[in-house]
């Protein structure tokens, strides 16, 4: 039976009861009044969900009613009811906060209808305001497992700029935490409470990432059937996340950088100008500068994005933090998995300690939750371990490297070992970058990355 309390006002006695039999027999809990003035008195004394009115009434009509009973309780629901139906008394009715209006004579079932539709959107709602508060407390700086000094100067850089709107670009690997950054940056700023909207660039071929960024006009193509919001228009009073911004074709980068100036665009296969604002953050695994050289990216979009750069480090670049991210991710999956893994043994994390982590902080998650599930209880042993991960880094894979008593440039050698290592794993699989990759212990997306970097593709 429902519990959702409800106030009738209405200055007609027979409405009035009919209204409290009907909603009674539903099993709501119903309160009736017969002025505007005895239902906000209703109000002051108990909660209400829902407040149905008649419109016009002697002393306070229904739009001024609901007006004042938004002001009083802003989480109530109110429904107009009135034999006087008009485009301007609907307006007006909206304007005022009402949900939805209902034409004289009543109709029992359509009443009802408009009933629960309003409360399932006040759950919603409901819903909605206690996941922004667990989104900001789960995005919080402090629930950020770090304590490595390069991850703990990007928290304080956070810190500053998330309350600013300036535009955020995110450079790193797959893997090492972009979008938890740009969680982080809006949902501890004054936008908070709006959308953030995620789009992956990469992840959607370039003819419907146009429609998917600005949404399109019905008949603006083949199976436009129907107008469509756009993610920029979603992200109004928040921000949007633009993942994999590199993988943007070149003619979307000249829309966007209009959009990114003008703060306004049209929908696909629209002529309306529809101002927005958003936030930007954008994300990328790739050199963007290395693309601007290469006339790859635009410059000047590249100079909107990049006003506040952040580079995340690889977790083969903050070791120390992997007994802390693996000590995290046992305990939340205890929790989510209703598991009892109590720790990892010494030689284990020492294993853990010493993998390089192509796939970064996700790629150990992703083991940790395996081993989670497989083995559900006790310490993590070697055994438990992927067997890439207890394989040691020898069999012939190091270089033979003397030191020279000169200066010796680090990155020089690494980068034409890595060049050396990927150019043999593809020759020796014959250019499949899939096999290569298996061969590597390495996941394909990165090897397509370091073969593009280090232009190894003819």
């Amino acid at each position: 039976m429902a519990t959702e309390r409800i106030v009738v006002v209405d200055d007609e006695e027979a409405n009035r009861e009919f209204m409290q039999d009907l909603l009674l027999h539903e099993g709501y809990d119903v309160a009736t009044a017969a002025d505007g003035f005895a239902g906000l008195q209703l109000l002051e004394r108990h909660p209400v969900h829902v407040l149905l009115s008649d419109l016009r009434m002697p002393g306070m009509n229904g739009v001024d009613l609901i007006r004042q009973a938004k002001e009083l309780s802003p989480s109530t629901i109110g429904i107009i009811f009135t034999g006087y139906a008009t485009i301007e008394t609907a307006v007006d009715a909206i304007k005022a906060g009402a949900y939805d209006y209902i034409n004289k004579p009543f109709r029992a079932d359509e009443i009802l209808v408009v009933l629960k539709r309003a409360l399932e959107y006040q759950r919603l709602n409901r819903e909605n305001v206690s996941l922004r508060k667990q989104l900001k407390s789960k995005y919080r700086f402090d629930n950020i497992v770090s304590d490595h000094n390069k991850m703990q100067a990007i928290f304080e850089l956070v810190e500053k700029v998330s309350d600013s709107d300036s535009t955020v670009l995110i450079y790193g690997e797959s893997g090492t935490g972009k979008e938890l950054i740009a969680r982080a940056i809006h949902y501890n700023s004054y936008r908070q409470d709006k959308p953030l909207i995620p789009i992956n660039c990469g992840a959607i071929p370039e003819e419907l990432l146009e429609s998917e960024l600005f949404g399109y006009e019905k008949g603006a193509f083949t199976g436009a059937t129907a107008s469509r919001t756009g993610r920029f228009e979603l992200a109004h009073g928040g921000t949007l996340f633009l993942d994999e911004i590199g993988e943007m074709s070149p003619a979307l980068q000249v829309k966007l950088l209009r959009v990114l100036q003008e703060r306004e665009f049209e929908r696909v296969g629209g002529t309306r100008t529809i101002k927005i604002d958003v936030r930007i953050i954008a994300a990328t695994n790739k050199d963007l500068e290395m693309m601007v050289d290469n006339q790859q990216f635009r410059e000047d979009l590249f100079y909107r994005l990049n006003v506040i750069p952040i580079m995340l480090p690889p977790l083969r670049e903050r070791q120390s933090d992997i007994p802390l991210l693996t000590a995290y991710f046992i305990e939340r999956f205890n929790a989510e998995k209703k598991r009892h893994i109590e720790g990892v043994a010494p030689e284990a994390l020492e294993r853990l300690y010493n993998y390089h982590w192509p796939g970064n902080v996700r790629e150990l998650e992703n083991v940790i939750e395996r081993i989670a599930i497989l083995k559900g209880e006790g310490m993590i042993a070697i055994n438990d371990l992927p067997e890439k991960l207890c394989r040691t880094f020898s069999n012939g894979m190091v270089p033979n490297v003397d030191v020279p008593d000169e200066e010796l440039d680090f990155d020089t050698v690494v980068q034409n070992f890595e060049k050396q290592l990927l150019t043999k794993a593809l020759e020796k699989t014959q250019g499949v970058k899939s096999k290569a990759a298996e061969l590597l212990h390495m996941n394909r997306t990165t090897l397509v990355e370091k073969v593009k970097k280090l232009r190894l593709e003819a």
